[in-house]
C-alpha cells in the first residue's frame, strides 16, 4: 500500500504546471519578504518568523487531526539538528533578502546542490564521480561570477544567501538520513514545530513581532504564497517523476527576476547573465549524472 501512495501517477502536464506555480508563488514570496525588509524596514527576523508561522497555523488542522502519532519518533537528534540547520538557512536567506536584490540572491541560493554533493561525499562517504566534481566547481565558479567579490561594488551581504544554500543544503542531508527510519509527515511537523518558536525569540531580541499596515499583509501574503508553494511543489512529484520535473524548478530564476523587475525596477547586471547560466548548466549536468546512475542501477537490479 505505501509503495503505491509513494510512486508518482505520471500526469506529467500537470506536473510541470504545478511546478512552475510552486516557482511563481516561492518568485512572489521573496519579492514580498524583500519588499517588507528592504522597503518598509521590517526586521529580517521578524519576517522570517511571520512567514513560518502563518505556515504552522494552516498546518494546524492536519496536526490535530493525526494526534500524536505525528509525533512519534526514534531519532530527536535528528530533528532537531535539521531544525537547527533550517532555522539558520532561513534567517541568513531573508536577511540576504534585506540586502541584495532577488535575482542575485536566487541565483546563488541555487548552489545548494553542490554542497549538497560535498556533504554527501564527507559525511555520507558517497561517489561522487568526475561529472559531479566538474559540475560541483562549475557552479561555484558561476556564483563567484555573480558575487564578483573583485569588484568594488561587492558587498558582503551577497554572502548570506550563499550561506543559506550551504545550511539548506546541510538540511536535505539530514532530512535523507531521517528518511530511512520516519515517516514524511513526521519529519515535516518536527520541522514546522521546531521552527516557529526559535523564529519568535529571534524576532523578540531583535525589535518585537508586532506588524501593522503594509508590511503585515505582505507577510499574510508571504506566509499563504508559502504554503501554496510548498502543496504544488508535493504536488509535482506526486504527479511525474523527479527527473522530469526538475528543469521546470530553473524557472524560477526568470520568475525572480521578473518580480524583482516588475516590483522593485531591479535589473541583473552584466555579469550575472553568464554566471546563472553556469550555475543552471552545472545543475542540468548533475541531474543528468543522477538519471545515468538510476538507470544502471536499475539495470543491475533487473539482472539479479
Amino acid at each position: 500500500m505505501a509503495a503505491n501512495l509513494n510512486k508518482p501517477s505520471h500526469k506529467p502536464l500537470l506536473a510541470a504546471l504545478a511546478m512552475i506555480g510552486a516557482g511563481a508563488s516561492f518568485a512572489l514570496v521573496n519579492g514580498a519578504l524583500q519588499a517588507s525588509t528592504m522597503k518598509l524596514g521590517v526586521s529580517s527576523t521578524s519576517a522570517a518568523f511571520w512567514q513560518y508561522a502563518l505556515g504552522l497555523l494552516f498546518a494546524l488542522p492536519w496536526v490535530l487531526r493525526r494526534g500524536r502519532s505525528a509525533l512519534k519518533t526514534r531519532q530527536i537528534g535528528l530533528h532537531l539538528l535539521r531544525g537547527a540547520l533550517a532555522v539558520i538557512g532561513i534567517q541568513m536567506w531573508v536577511a540576504g533578502l534585506a540586502r541584495v536584490e532577488i535575482w542575485q540572491a536566487i541565483a546563488l541560493v541555487m548552489t545548494s546542490p553542490f554542497f549538497v554533493i560535498i556533504g554527501a561525499k564527507l559525511f555520507f562517504g558517497e561517489r561522487v564521480g568526475l561529472t559531479r566534481w566538474l559540475a560541483t566547481v562549475a557552479g561555484f565558479a558561476g556564483g563567484m561570477v555573480i558575487l564578483a567579490p573583485w569588484n568594488e561594488t561587492f558587498t558582503w551581504g551577497g554572502i548570506l544567501p550563499v550561506a543559506a544554500a550551504a545550511f539548506w543544503a546541510g538540511t536535505s542531508l539530514v532530512t535523507k538520513k531521517l528518511a530511512e527510519t520516519e515517516q514524511a509527515d513526521s519529519i515535516t511537523l518536527y520541522l514546522l514545530l521546531l521552527l516557529t518558536p526559535v523564529n519568535a525569540l529571534l524576532a523578540l531580541g531583535d525589535g518585537g513581532l508586532m506588524l501593522s499596515g503594509e508590511a503585515l499583509w505582505l507577510l499574510v501574503g508571504a506566509g499563504l504564497l508559502t504554503v501554496l508553494a510548498n502543496y504544488l511543489l508535493t504536488l509535482a512529484y506526486q504527479k511525474a517523476d523527479a527527473a522530469f520535473v526538475q528543469p521546470f524548478d530553473h524557472l524560477k530564476l526568470p520568475l525572480n527576476i521578473a518580480v524583482g523587475f516588475f516590483a522593485f525596477g531591479f535589473a541583473p547586471s552584466g555579469a550575472f547573465w553568464p554566471g546563472a547560466i553556469v550555475i543552471v548548466g552545472a545543475s542540468l549536468l548533475v541531474m543528468a549524472d543522477e538519471q545515468k546512475r538510476a538507470s544502471r542501477r536499475a539495470s543491475l537490479s533487473a539482472e539479479a
